[in-house]
C-alpha cells in the first residue's frame, strides 16, 4: 500500500506517518537506506509499519539517535596509500567483511513469509555475523543450518531457568556469542502500538517461547498492545549483575552486554569478564529521554579501553555512519531496523542489498577519509558539532 508523505519542516518525517515513495509507480532503484526505507513503507501495512518504525512515548530519544550521527564529523587524513582499501576486520576475533553485525529484531516473519531465515542468509552472504532475537519468528537451529555467523540475542525471563536453558541450547545449536539485552525490564510505552491495539497474526510467534497454542501476544487487548502485555508476562525485572554471572557459568560462548550507556555499567561488565557491550538505547524504543548511543560511545571506550570490544546501534544509516562510530572508538555497529526494510521489500535480496549498500558506503567513507582499513578509522578526530 503506498505511504503517506507528512513531514515536519525540514523534511524529516513525522512520527506515526510512513515516508512516501517518489513515484506512484512503485519503489524506485534502491541506491541508498532511505531508498530501502520508503519501499518497505510502501508495502507493510500500517500497524506493521508502527511495530517496526516506532519508538516509545514521545520519540525523542528516536529522533535523536539519528540526530545524533549527523551532528559528528570527522577529520580526513590525506596521502595516504588507500589503493588496497578494504572493510575487512574482526568481531569476538573472528573474520568479518565488515564492522557490521545484524541486529536482534523480534518477529520478522511479520514482514515476509521467510522472516529471520531470510535475513540470516543474506548475512551469511555479505560475510557479517546475524543476531537471532529470543522472539524470533524461526527457531534458532533453523538459522543456524543455513550456515554464516550466527549470535543469539537472550532476554531474562522470569522462570530463570528457562533463560539459562536458553542460552545453553544457543551453545548446542552452533550460535557463536550470546548477547544479553539488559535494557527491558519491561518493554517500552510504545504509544503507536498502543492506539493500534497492536496484536500479532496467527501465522507469527515466538519460536523459543510460544509452542502451540497462541500467546497474549495474538490476543488484542482492546486499546492496548498484545506484544507488550506478552512481554510483561515473560520477562523478568530482577535481572542483576550476579544473573551475568550466571549466564557465564552456563556456557563457553561470548557474552555480549546490550543496552549499556553509563561508562561505570561498562567497566563492571569488563570486569566480570564480558567479551563486548553494546552502547544502545534499543533503537528509541525503551527509555524515551535516554542518551543516544553515538553520544554515549567515546567515554564507554574510554572507560573500558582494550578490556573489551565496543559495539553501538541505533540510527545507523549509512557507511559513513561506520565511519564516524569507528572514529568515536566503536569496533563496529549494529544494524536492526534497515535489513529489516530490505526484507519487507524484497527478501533475502533486499537484506542483501541493505548489507551491500552499507559495505559500497563504508568503502568509500574509508578511502575517502585516508584509511586503508577499518584499524585506520580508529585513528581519525571526531567531533560533534552543536
Amino acid at each position: 500500500m503506498p505511504g503517506t508523505d507528512r513531514s515536519g519542516p525540514g523534511g524529516e518525517p513525522v512520527p506515526g506517518t510512513r515516508p512516501a515513495l517518489d513515484t506512484p509507480s512503485g519503489p524506485r532503484e534502491l541506491r541508498d537506506l532511505d531508498d530501502v526505507e520508503r519501499a518497505a513503507a510502501a508495502v507493510l501495512p500500517g500497524e506493521v509499519w508502527d511495530f517496526v518504525a516506532g519508538g516509545s512515548a514521545r520519540e525523542l530519544t528516536l529522533a535523536a539517535n539519528r540526530a545524533a550521527f549527523d551532528r559528528v564529523f570527522v577529520t580526513p587524513r590525506v596521502l595516504r596509500d588507500v589503493s588496497g582499501c578494504t572493510t575487512d576486520t574482526t568481531l569476538l576475533g573472528r573474520p568479518a567483511r565488515m564492522p557490521v553485525v545484524v541486529a536482534p529484531v523480534a518477529y520478522q516473519r511479520l514482514v515476509h513469509p521467510d522472516g529471520e531465515l531470510a535475513t540470516g542468509r543474506a548475512a551469511r552472504d555479505a560475510g557479517v555475523p546475524f543476531t537471532v532475537a529470543t522472539l524470533s519468528s524461526v527457531p534458532m537451529e533453523e538459522v543456524t543450518a543455513a550456515g554464516g555467523r550466527v549470535w543469539f540475542q537472550l532476554y531474562w525471563l522470569r522462570e530463570r531457568g528457562r533463560s539459562l536453558d536458553l542460552a545453553r541450547r544457543a551453545e548446542a545449536a552452533g550460535c557463536e556469542a550470546l548477547v544479553l539485552t539488559v535494557d527491558v525490564p519491561w518493554m517500552g510505552r510504545r504509544l503507536r502500538d498502543v492506539r493500534n491495539g497492536f496484536a500479532l497474526p496467527g501465522h507469527v510467534r515466538a519460536a523459543h517461547l510460544d509452542f502451540g497454542a497462541p500467546s497474549a501476544a495474538h490476543r488484542t487487548t482492546g486499546g492496548g498492545s498484545a506484544v507488550a502485555a506478552h512481554t510483561a508476562e515473560a520477562f523478568s525485572p530482577a535481572l542483576t549483575w550476579s544473573d551475568v554471572e550466571a549466564v557465564r557459568s552456563v556456557t563457553r560462548l561470548p557474552i555480549v552486554l546490550k543496552g549499556i550507556l553509563a561508562p561505570d555499567d561498562a567497566v563492571r561488565a569488563a570486569r566480570l569478564g564480558v567479551d563486548a557491550v553494546v552502547v544502545s538505547n534499543h533503537g528509541g524504543r525503551q527509555l524515551d529521554g535516554a542518551l543516544p548511543g553515538v553520544e554515549a560511545l567515546p567515554a564507554v571506550a574510554e572507560a573500558v579501553g582494550a578490556s573489551c570490544e565496543v559495539l553501538v546501534d541505533g540510527g545507523v544509516r549509512c557507511g559513513t555512519d561506520v565511519l564516524k562510530a569507528l572514529a568515536l572508538g566503536a569496533s563496529g555497529v549494529m544494524v536492526g531496523r534497515p535489513p529489516v526494510w530490505g526484507l519487507a521489500a524484497d527478501g533475502q535480496s533486499g537484506v542483501r542489498r541493505v548489507l551491500d549498500l552499507l559495505a559500497e558506503e563504508l568503502r568509500d567513507a574509508l578511502g575517502l577519509a585516508g584509511c586503508a582499513s577499518p584499524a585506520g578509522a580508529r585513528e581519525l578526530r571526531a567531533v560533534r558539532l552543536p
